[in-house]
């Protein structure tokens, strides 16, 4: 299944943020950086809902 990337800077620059960090350290807590990139980038709930979607299906496909 491919997904696609919402258009907007803010949701890309969310995904490069919390990429940035699980290649530096796998082991963190996705969840918990999913949830400080929404503040973070102030995305709004439809990003956020992506963003969320998005990492629990990278986790699942681990």
């Amino acid at each position: 299944m491919t997904t696609t990337v919402p258009e907007g800077e803010a949701i890309r620059n969310a995904v490069k943020w919390i990429s940035g960090f699980l290649q530096e350290d796998p082991d963190q807590a996705v969840q918990k950086l999913v949830n400080e990139a929404i503040l973070r980038f102030d995305l709004s709930p439809k990003d956020a809902d992506f963003l969320i979607r998005f990492y629990r299906e990278e986790e699942a496909n681990k």
